[in-house]
């Protein structure tokens, strides 16, 4: 029996699937922070290994389908990547991508390191965290809150279509 549903389909199925498994999640980091706080600064490495967990092994990859299938979308339905809601959305996962390689990934590698070097300074005793490393986390959450944006924006831009 036929599957009854075109290549493009399943493109899309896939397109959708992977920006919401890969993207979805990390609209969840903002919570690490402070539920590890709230539970006992000794968790924060923990919040870091996660975050470059799912920033590795979920949204860099979810980026690489998200590309591939849109593009070929873009070839199946014959548009023009000129149009200001494609170039938007490509200009879009290609920030994402850079801030992700650029920035996220190699910031929770640091973070993650001045954090344990804070937690093993304070010894037994309550976690006394550097300066330098609370300021780094806020710039983090602030610049994830930014990526959370810019997808909310892909989204809008690839339901809506302006100007087509």
């Amino acid at each position: 029996m036929p599957l009854g549903v075109t290549s493009f389909e399943i493109s899309l199925f896939i397109h959708i699937t992977a920006a919401i498994i890969g993207l979805g999640v990390t609209f969840a980091e903002g919570l690490t922070y402070p539920v590890a706080m709230r539970l006992n600064p000794r968790f924060l490495p923990f919040k870091h290994r996660l975050q470059l967990a799912i920033n590795v092994l979920l949204a860099l990859p979810a980026l690489v389908v998200v590309l591939a299938t849109g593009l070929y979308q873009v070839d199946e339905l014959g548009y023009e990547l000129g149009d200001f809601w494609l170039s938007g959305s490509l200009a879009i996962v290609l920030i994402l991508a850079l801030m992700l390689l650029a920035y996220f990934i190699p910031e929770d590698r640091r973070l993650q390191a001045m954090v344990e070097r804070d937690i093993e300074a304070s010894g037994s005793g309550e976690v006394a965290l550097s300066d330098r490393y609370v300021r780094r986390v806020r710039l983090e959450a602030a610049l994830g809150t930014v990526a959370d944006l810019l997808v909310i924006a892909a989204v809008y831009l690839m339901v809506t279509k302006p100007g087509l």
